[in-house]
């Protein structure tokens, strides 16, 4: 089985206003309301390419009944744990001015219903796929990654981690199968400035001294890199498209990438279905469809 954990899910109103102005009443002019986080966003990716997933983390509240109702209408199966005061954030995100957006803080998630997810987490095992992405919630431990993976140590359990510098330090000595920094979070890791895709690579290479055993790093406009298990090096120029939404690129690409290496266990396809899912949300109003993922590969493939 698949499973994403997403502690701190989403509503996400999604909103375009043109000529926003500051202290002003503004009118959009394109609204859509979506479920959202970073493990939300790869089981639906996978779910678009036609593999099962589930997904789980805490919601609350009626915002987080929203959440529930319309992954379940999406197709998404999921079993998040309710909790019972507060409610699940909504994030607004503003796509005419790129970047900007507010996030909400989201519900306080108590000692008993980490055990709760905990519990759920205990039971998987040989052959199973974990996806552990994005930020813990204040209230939670921040070494909760490194306890989840802990406990799963040794029982052959893929984990990929999509997580920014601490939270991904943290886990490498449980050598995760993945993890997915970008060139500006590698960069920060190590104190470097990381423009090309030539930069990239010793770095990479670095992170897997200190134990993961895939790095994948993606770099926007530049393209992306894999430094794999094999001891290989990949790197491709962006593919051609025009930038519509970058929210959930990332999330994207990491789904592409384990969809790839689950279908044929072949580096190289993995790395151009990560690169080909993650540009193809990019170049689409929301998260990318088979097809639009599978016209992107084709892009690359001949490159």
């Amino acid at each position: 089985m698949i499973y994403t954990v997403t502690f701190n899910p989403s509503l996400d109103y999604i909103v375009a206003v043109d000529d926003f102005k500051l202290g002003l009443t503004n009118r959009t002019n394109s609204e859509l309301l979506l479920p959202g986080g970073k493990g939300i966003n790869v089981s639906t990716v996978l779910m678009n390419l036609g593999i099962e997933s589930t997904a789980l983390g805490f919601v609350a509240g009626f915002t987080g009944e929203e959440v529930v109702r319309r992954l379940e209408k999406m197709g998404v199966k999921n079993g998040f744990i309710r909790i019972d005061e507060g409610f699940t954030r909504i994030n607004l995100k503003l796509k005419t001015i790129d970047g900007t957006e507010i996030n909400g803080m989201g519900p306080e998630i108590s000692e008993e219903k980490i055990r709760m997810l905990m519990d759920k987490l205990d039971t998987l095992g040989e052959g199973d796929v974990l996806f552990l992405s994005g930020s813990i919630p204040a209230s939670m431990p921040d070494d909760a990654y490194q306890k989840i993976m802990e406990m799963i140590d040794g029982r052959n359990v893929q984990v990929a981690v999509d997580a920014t510098k601490e939270l991904l330090m943290n886990v490498l000595p449980d050598h995760p199968f993945l993890i997915k920094p970008n060139n500006h979070e590698l960069g920060e890791i190590f104190g470097a400035e990381l423009k090309t895709r030539e930069a990239v690579v010793p770095y990479a290479k670095k992170l897997q001294d200190e134990g993961a055993q895939n790095v994948l790093v993606s770099m926007a406009g530049e393209g992306a890199v894999l430094v794999s298990a094999d001891g290989k090096v990949y790197d491709t120029p962006a593919p051609k498209g025009t930038l519509v939404n970058g929210v959930g690129a990332g999330d994207s690409m990491v789904a592409g990438f384990m969809a790839g290496y689950m279908e044929k266990r072949d580096y190289l396809y993995a790395f151009h279905m990560g690169v080909a899912a993650g540009s193809a949300s990019a170049f689409s109003e929301n998260l990318a469809t088979k097809p639009e993922i599978d016209a992107v590969y084709r892009q690359l493939a001949e490159m």
